[in-house]
């Protein structure tokens, strides 16, 4: 039995098995997470990462100097909709060019799939956003998971993934993968910090978002497997 084990744990590939660990736990995380974005009072951690933000007893005053609030607007707006949408499609068009049409395909289906689950996700939970404290930026959608943060996380991580494939060594592949991560979590860290989403709400984004990103590289890497989309040729 002990053989047998060993014999598949060598046969199944470190990335993979790290990829099935990362939506197991994406996807235990988001229902945790869910409860909490459901109780009728916000949880304890919520208020008070929400208000470690603000100058105490000021829920209008962000911490930090002044040149932090207007770094932090553009930090989230790599998140917007519109960049993202913006670099998505200037990707696709690169690889239609290079006449790599299955992968111009996987990443339209990627960062699409990733938009719609998000908006059944805030439609399904129907979070309204934070009135704790002011909010320093304008949002009128709902509040849970975070789309910014999600969809951070599906667009950054796939085009991550996709760029390592043709970097030369692993120094390189960790440096992009890092910085794909790196960019995902200042988003996040910036929609709480401009008081339009809980801390839950960012940490679901998160989940959802990190899930949905190694299913789809999951579901490339047995595509490519199967010389579906091989080498888009």
């Amino acid at each position: 039995m002990k053989h047998l084990a060993s014999t598949l744990l060598n046969r199944i590939e470190f990335p993979v098995l790290l990829a099935g660990v990362i939506i197991a736990g994406g996807l235990w995380g988001f229902e945790e997470l869910m409860e909490v974005a459901r109780a009728t009072t916000p949880h304890a951690f919520d208020t008070e990462i929400l208000l470690a933000f603000r100058e105490a007893g000021q829920p209008d005053s962000p911490i930090g100097p002044p040149w932090l609030e207007g770094a932090m607007r553009d930090i989230t707006s790599l998140g917007s909709s519109s960049v993202l949408v913006l670099i998505t499609a200037a990707v696709i068009v690169y690889l239609l060019l290079l006449r790599r049409w299955g992968t111009a395909l996987l990443i339209f289906v990627a960062v699409a799939g990733g938009q719609a689950l998000s908006t059944l996700l805030k439609a399904g939970i129907d979070r309204p956003r934070p009135d704790l404290v002011s909010h320093l930026v304008n949002e009128t959608s709902l509040s849970f998971p975070s789309g910014h943060a999600m969809l951070s996380a599906v667009t950054y991580l796939t085009l991550g993934s996709l760029a390592a494939r043709f970097l030369p060594d692993r120094t390189t592949k960790i440096f992009v993968l890092a910085l794909a991560v790196l960019t995902t979590v200042l988003v996040g860290i910036s929609r709480v910090y401009l008081g339009v989403h809980w801390p839950s709400d960012v940490l679901a984004g998160w989940c959802a978002g990190f899930a949905w990103a190694m299913l789809c590289w999951l579901v490339a890497r047995l595509l490519q497997r199967r010389k579906v989309v091989a080498n888009d040729e």
